[in-house]
């Protein structure tokens, strides 16, 4: 449904996109029953977190995170010259105990992505909550679910805009599940009056309008988001299975990645190289200061049988 818009809004191009994006902001409050005023668009996650440190932040604040999370946080923090403070993670996900011990007077941001990204850690519906009552509410706690419905099918997963605090703003996007990752586009739900300041630094014409028009049929494909997550809970299981089997240690992964840890850089930096010889690409992960470990992407069921086969299966042989 979102090729078929996409290429139908090929006839509008000649025209400025809706500034306010009243249509797409419209189906996404349907689709979420909540108000169009609690919604804003962007061109995907990097987009919405530079509009929230813009305007939520100011010299002398500082954005508390993960050392190893979605790099975005980190460029778009550094580059308006903000404080960063990367707390140390606990088994590769979020210490939200150290987080709360660590907020002080510049705290003014505190980004969490559930499940984490690289590291694919997942933090349960009572350890998020927990947390966020301990948070003052004038710190601004932004909860990044880009990867909501891969992890949705876990019980104790947490649905972030059911939970509604003041202080509160949760982040999707359109590029996983629904296939849209080439067209960049993704949305915030949070209180109005946030949601307001973020509209006042944001971009006047994104997204584009191929964007709106291709999410607005997406969101309503609900077969296609069915057979996404299905296709990815089989090819995760895959990936995780191989590599148990080849005894090569893994993080399991909630999302549609899962984290591979090996020996050391060395084994890290081969196996990456290994697979880029058999046509697959795969992240290695050391400017997330995990040297020794390799992100791995699930595929199709086609794709990634050929890569359990020939780089998982074989790469001890290599």
């Amino acid at each position: 449904m979102g090729l078929e818009a996409l290429s139908n809004a090929t006839s509008r191009i000649a025209v400025y996109p809706d500034p306010a994006a009243s249509e797409l902001v419209s189906a996404l409050a349907g689709y979420h029953n909540i108000a169009e005023e609690r919604i804003i668009t962007g061109s995907g996650s990097d987009s919405l977190i530079q509009y929230i440190v813009n305007a939520f932040m100011q010299k002398g604040d500082s954005l508390m995170t993960a050392d190893c999370t979605f790099i975005g946080t980190y460029v778009n923090v550094n580059k308006y010259g903000f404080g960063l403070v990367k707390v140390p993670t606990k088994n590769y996900g979020f210490d939200l105990e150290a987080m709360t011990n660590k907020i002080d007077h510049s705290t003014k941001i505190i980004y969490i992505a559930n499940p984490n990204n690289p590291t694919g850690t997942m933090i349960s519906h009572n350890e998020l909550t927990d947390f966020i009552d301990k948070v003052p509410d004038h710190i601004l706690i932004v909860l990044d679910e880009a990867y909501y419905t891969y992890s949705a099918i876990h019980d104790d997963y947490p649905d972030g805009t059911k939970i509604e605090r003041p202080n509160l703003i949760v982040l999707r996007t359109l590029s996983k599940t629904l296939g849209l990752a080439g067209i960049r586009l993704g949305y915030a739900i949070g209180p109005a009056d946030l949601i307001g300041y973020m509209y006042r630094v944001k971009l006047p014409f994104e997204p584009n309008i191929l964007a709106q028009h291709a999410g607005m049929a997406a969101i309503g494909d609900s077969a296609f988001i069915e057979e996404t997550v299905t296709t990815n809970k089989k090819t995760l299981g895959m990936i995780e299975q191989a590599l148990e089997e080849s005894k090569i240690k893994y993080v399991p992964g909630k999302a549609n990645f899962t984290m591979a840890i090996f020996e050391n850089e060395d084994e890290a930096k081969k196996f990456v190289s290994f697979s880029l010889s058999k046509g697959f690409v795969v992240r290695h992960l050391p400017m997330f200061g995990l040297e020794n470990a390799v992100r791995i992407s699930t595929g199709t069921i086609e794709q990634t049988s050929r890569f359990c086969k020939e780089v998982i299966n074989q790469f001890h042989n290599n």
